[in-house]
């Protein structure tokens, strides 16, 4: 087996593995053969933002819950039922 790193125009990367000649496989428009270190790199780049974009959305929905939690408490709902209904796992407002 032979492999190559591919590069593609949508920034995209795959370690592609043909039992032919690399220079033989066909490439769509737009890629281009990259060097493992280039696409170990730009993996780890691409593994790295998917990930902060994760997070981002984590940090999100907790904050949304907190404000749902907070919005219950203020209309009176009881503590423990405001949690179940927002999904808000963290302090009590006794213990910010």
């Amino acid at each position: 087996m032979n492999t190559m790193h591919v590069l593609y125009d949508t920034g995209a990367v795959a370690e592609v593995e043909t039992t032919g000649d690399v220079e033989d496989y066909p490439l769509p428009a737009g890629a281009e053969v990259i060097t493992a270190e280039e696409y170990a790199q730009r993996l780890a780049d691409i593994q790295a933002a998917q990930q902060a974009a994760a997070d981002e959305v984590a940090a999100q929905e907790e904050q949304q819950q907190s404000d749902d939690y907070a919005a219950l408490l203020a209309l009176g709902v009881p503590e423990a039922t405001a949690r179940r209904m927002s999904g808000y796992t963290g302090p009590t407002e006794e213990e910010v």
